[in-house]
């Protein structure tokens, strides 16, 4: 990849609950061997203060919990950078030019917006489909436009997160990088799924969470009621309701949480409305992904 000559500033966001030292220390470590940029890095405490961080780190403590995505702004808006990198605290990235490299792919394409790596379990297990952000084509080695974001690596211009507002704080956690990848199409850029750089992180089950199923479905009205235009909220919100009865009509043990959940999107506020504009929807749909499905 191309690289410029003057050193370019990262703002970077770590994550943490302090459930998981030996990981944090893992990632923090990846971030301050990065050659060839300028890091500003915190440590975002939710309902946690961190403490032991290396030189040069800072720590920022919320006194609560206040969801992922909240957590991460609270994190950009302490520090400095021409761009952003936002981590959890359970990911590393193995290379020191991982960063120089993510930077100089912006700067070659300016309709970038966004850059999310490829995700590889650093034990060797195989990537699951969910970590490629693409309906159809799942191979792991292929770059492309994507409409959604796995959030444990994601590098983006600071001007580009301020523009589309952040991370949609009331979701507290799943969908988020959904959201922020449409906004980003939305400032006519695109959201960039990159197989040459690669971040480690363990494969997981997202259903650990315990309120998996009933903020799966709450947000996905959610994203729909804040983001799209209104024709398009229940051509969206159906598409994704047909789909959940298909996967999970033999377990309602996920089923009555889910409805709980969709019940809840529609009763009640999702935050701040931002629907695209209809340039965007055919942006997108040209592109492979019209947001109804």
């Amino acid at each position: 990849m191309p690289a410029r000559e003057e050193t370019r500033s990262v703002g970077v966001v770590v994550l943490t609950q302090g459930t998981r030292p030996a990981e944090l220390t893992a990632g923090i470590t990846s971030v301050l061997v990065q050659r060839g940029v300028e890091l500003d890095v915190v440590v975002v405490g939710n309902g946690w203060e961190p403490t032991g961080l290396p030189t040069g780190v800072r720590a920022l403590g919320l006194s609560e919990n206040v969801g992922i995505p909240a957590g991460r702004n609270r994190g950009a808006e302490a520090v400095q950078g021409e761009f952003l990198f936002f981590l959890d605290d359970d990911a590393t990235v193995p290379s020191e030019t991982f960063l120089q490299d993510a930077v100089a792919l912006l700067d070659a394409d300016p309709s970038l917006g966004l850059v999310q790596p490829r995700l590889a379990d650093p034990t060797g297990i195989p990537t699951p489909a969910r970590w490629v952000p693409r309906t159809r084509d799942k191979d792991p080695f292929h770059s492309s436009a994507v409409f959604s974001c796995l959030e444990a690596a994601i590098v983006m211009p600071r001007t580009v997160f301020d523009a589309v507002g952040g991370w949609a704080e009331p979701f507290f956690y799943a969908h988020e990088g959904i959201e922020l990848a449409w906004r980003v199409w939305d400032q006519d850029r695109r959201a960039w799924y990159e197989s040459g750089l690669e971040a480690n992180h363990p494969v997981t089950e997202p259903t650990r969470h315990t309120e998996y199923y009933r903020l799966n479905a709450r947000n996905r009205v959610w994203l729909a009621r804040r983001n799209l235009p209104l024709p398009l909220v229940p051509l969206y919100v159906g598409s994704w309701t047909g789909i959940q009865i298909l996967r999970w009509w033999r377990k309602p043990e996920a089923l009555r949480p889910w409805f709980g959940g969709w019940r809840e999107g529609w009763r009640t506020d999702p935050g701040e409305r931002r629907p695209l504009r209809w340039r965007t929807v055919w942006r997108m749909t040209r592109a492979g992904r019209p947001p109804v499905i």
